[in-house]
């Protein structure tokens, strides 16, 4: 029985409506991907306000790999609602804070001590672990990535990498921030120069200490271990390890920032676990409150005791019912064992990276398979040879997966990327079904004469790895 239902074309009557009131009273700066309204989610199920059912292969932006209304977390939110909603954590504590930081303490890699601070969203957890290493080192630059994001707030914004539409007229941006290349291999910056690099971008930073910023006055690096709203990049894993001797080597903080790769999503309860490496700072945000707005910072205690009593915190952070959330989340992981989220993460992406890679062999659209754990992408080009981002045909290629029941998403720097955020709960069916709507968009577009990139020539069927960004100064002040 298939689980995608369409009653009504896509957009319905009622979503159209809505859309119409939504147009009149929210900021138009408030962007939707689809022109969907969903009045009920389960699992990995939407149902929207005209009775269509889709499946979900976003999860709200990577919010709900434990699914929408997971049991445990659902009895976990009424259970506290009895008891208490709100109290402010800085007025009168609740043991529910700390039982959580107790958790996050031990299950976040690095065999050291730790101490949390909870907070509401990513980017205040991104801003917090900031001021934790200025704090602790005395030091005010911060190195971070092209291609990263790590919010929309001012400082948050000013460590984004792309400008429209998340810093385009917003500025001035936030000082002493500078930005180096990121291990994108398929746009490496280097390869021109450095063929068979082996991580040169992550070693180049210490050219970066000389020529730009000295290493003496930066207190952190921030990473994201899979470039999220970057384009989903997986870097090899040498990437991370130099990264991390030349922040110990120089006393350096290490942050990385996991709210989107946390919570089993990669096939490792954090990424940072998969490349063997232990943050000082980790910032946690997304799926750990299973669908509520719940952040976090956890890492070395003697970082975080750096700022003094009451420098740190916040109304909401930590709420109680937040926080019952994201201990029934970490649960779920811990009892579910070898067969549990994580293994079904793992399985999810090997099956996306076998039907993916077939459609490559087909469709010269697709440039690039990528993924760790359930986090996958494809990158579309209209060119294999010159690697030419194909943002209009992303674009379309959404558009016909809500049309025909799928939720899907674009990313990247050049909004040519398909990505993969959904719940781990899904089942083996839903999954081929929503992989199929997938198949026939990609499809579509190929064979679409107004949209399909060039299929004849010597670069439709090409694959060798040139670049198509060209060489560029390997840092500079980020903007």
């Amino acid at each position: 029985m298939p689980t995608i239902k369409l009653k009504t074309k896509v957009p319905g009557p009622r979503s159209r409506e809505l859309m119409a009131r939504r147009n009149d009273s929210v900021a138009r700066g408030v962007s939707s991907a689809t022109p969907i309204f969903v009045s009920s989610a389960e699992g990995a199920v939407l149902e929207d306000a005209d009775g269509n059912r889709f499946i979900d292969f976003a999860g709200g932006i990577g919010c709900l790999n434990v699914g929408h209304r997971a049991p445990g977390v659902i009895s976990a939110i009424r259970a506290q609602l009895h008891r208490c909603l709100h109290l402010c954590f800085s007025v009168t504590p609740y043991e529910g804070y700390i039982r959580l930081a107790e958790s996050l303490n031990r299950l976040t890699p690095g065999e050291f001590r730790k101490k949390t601070l909870l907070v509401n969203s990513g980017a205040e957890a991104v801003e917090n672990a900031i001021k934790f290493a200025r704090a602790y080192t005395g030091r005010q630059a911060i190195i971070c990535f092209e291609d990263a994001f790590h919010g929309r707030t001012l400082l948050t914004m000013s460590l984004t990498s792309k400008t429209n539409p998340y810093k385009a007229g917003f500025g001035p941006f936030a000082g002493e921030i500078y930005r180096v290349p990121y291990a994108y291999c398929y746009r490496c910056a280097y390869s021109m120069q450095y063929p068979g690099c082996g991580a040169f971008c992550a070693r180049h930073i210490e050219d970066t200490f000389r020529r730009v910023v000295s290493a003496s006055a930066v207190a952190a690096i921030i990473v994201e271990p899979v470039l999220g709203e970057g384009g989903f990049v997986v870097p090899p894993a040498q990437f991370f390890a130099v990264l991390a001797d030349i922040c110990k080597h120089h006393g350096i903080v290490l942050i990385v920032d996991e709210v989107q790769t946390g919570f089993g999503r990669t096939g490792a309860l954090f990424a940072s676990e998969r490349y063997g490496i232990e943050p000082d700072l980790i910032v946690t945000a997304k799926s750990l409150g299973g669908g509520l707005p719940i952040a976090a910072v956890t890492g070395r205690a003697e970082i975080m005791d750096a700022p003094g009593p009451g420098a740190v915190g916040g109304t909401f952070g930590g709420n109680p019912a937040a926080c019952e959330a994201a201990l029934a989340v970490l649960n779920a992981f811990e009892t579910d064992g070898d067969n549990g989220l994580t293994a079904r993460a793992e399985r999810l992406g090997n099956r996306f990276a076998e039907r993916a890679r077939e459609w490559q062999r087909h469709m010269p659209l697709i440039g690039d398979v990528r993924g760790l754990g359930a986090m996958c992408a494809l990158e579309l080009v209209r060119s294999r040879d010159t690697r030419e981002p194909a943002e209009e045909e992303t674009k379309a290629i959404v558009r016909f997966c809500y049309e025909h029941g799928l939720v899907v998403l674009s990313t990247g720097s050049y909004n040519n990327v398909i990505r993969l955020l959904v719940p781990l709960v899904i089942g083996d069916d839903e999954f081929e079904e929503g992989l199929h709507v997938l198949q026939r968009a990609l499809k579509s577009v190929s064979l679409s004469p107004e949209l399909a990139p060039a299929r004849s020539g010597p670069g439709a069927g090409s694959t060798k790895a040139t670049g198509a960004r060209s060489a560029r100064a390997p840092s500079r002040p980020a903007q």
